[in-house]
């Protein structure tokens, strides 16, 4: 397939893009810059503009961009920028992919679980209904900025992601310097859910979720076991040989990140990967530590 990719040198994309080719895909980078090769576009989404001209012929695009939700604290401007970054070029890239002579046969436009919101320890689904915060709403309308494109044909899958383990980058880059320092501990009360996917297993569900043509909507992109926070405390502290003995109390992480602690460190959402698994998807590291030691190099 030749597949087009926005986000691409973000934790995911950097990773996706060597994946697909190795796998016989030709891969075009939409950048915000001038493109320096041939297999880069450029797109403006901030300012509605993308050359659908140079798109012709591409087979699926997978939109990964958006600003980063753990960047720091939620101020006005700062979730507006988060909004932005998410609704208005998943709006654009819909609306120009659906005005395309030959527009794409699927567009994969990346999601949250922060669409449920926080629910103790609940098993979550893909029917689960939306949360009323603003991790729920700003998945809900960036979800719903797709629609253009499933209007005009295309098929139009969501997945919703719940923590990558990568060392690269993400919560799980943040986490290992203290970690290995000895100073890792749990968050809050640590009873908190957390679900997880190893990045091998986001790069398979991809490219799944493109061959697949009976797959659209949102589906859960999480391993089937999430964890509490405790037990990922006590897991990564083992695969690292260290301790894990310096807590983090909750209200000093509200004091320190305001409404962003409690809605992604604090928050608890026990997902279930029921699309994935219905439509025969295999995951290679379904066990938090398999997962763990195989992205930390600690298989030995």
């Amino acid at each position: 397939m030749k597949v087009a990719v926005t986000g691409a040198s973000g934790l995911v994309g950097s990773a996706l893009v060597p994946f697909l080719a190795t796998n016989g895909h030709e891969i075009v980078r939409l950048v915000r810059r001038d493109p320096r090769e041939a297999a880069e576009v450029r797109w403006a989404p901030d300012r509605g503009e993308i050359d659908t001209a140079a798109l012709e012929g591409v087979d699926a695009v997978v939109h990964l961009s958006g600003e980063n939700i753990a960047g720091g604290r939620w101020s006005a401007a700062r979730k507006k920028r988060l909004y932005d970054s998410r609704i208005g070029s998943t709006r654009t890239l819909a609306r120009a992919l659906a005005a395309m002579n030959r527009p794409p046969k699927v567009l994969m436009s990346t999601s949250a679980i922060g669409y449920y919101g926080s629910c103790g320890d609940a098993w979550l689904t893909e029917s689960s209904p939306a949360a009323d915060d603003f991790l729920g709403r700003l998945a809900v309308d960036w979800e719903a900025a797709a629609a253009p494109a499933a209007e005009a044909g295309i098929r139009v899958v969501h997945p919703r992601s719940g923590l990558v383990l990568s060392p690269a980058g993400g919560a799980l880059g943040k986490m290992l310097l203290p970690f290995r320092l000895g100073l890792g501990g749990v968050i809050g009360p640590g009873t908190q859910y957390m679900s997880w996917i190893a990045i091998d297993d986001v790069l398979g569900a991809v490219q799944h979720t493109l061959v697949r043509d009976d797959l659209q909507g949102p589906f859960n992109m999480v391993a089937p076991e999430p964890v509490t926070n405790r037990e990922f405390t006590k897991t990564l502290g083992r695969v690292l040989g260290r301790p894990t003995v310096a807590p983090v109390p909750a209200f000093a992480l509200r004091l320190l990140l305001g409404e962003m602690a409690e809605a992604t460190l604090l928050s608890s959402g026990r997902v279930r990967p029921d699309r994935l698994q219905e439509t025969s998807f295999t995951f290679r590291f379904p066990v938090l530590e398999d997962a763990l030691r195989h992205v930390l190099g600690k298989t030995g």
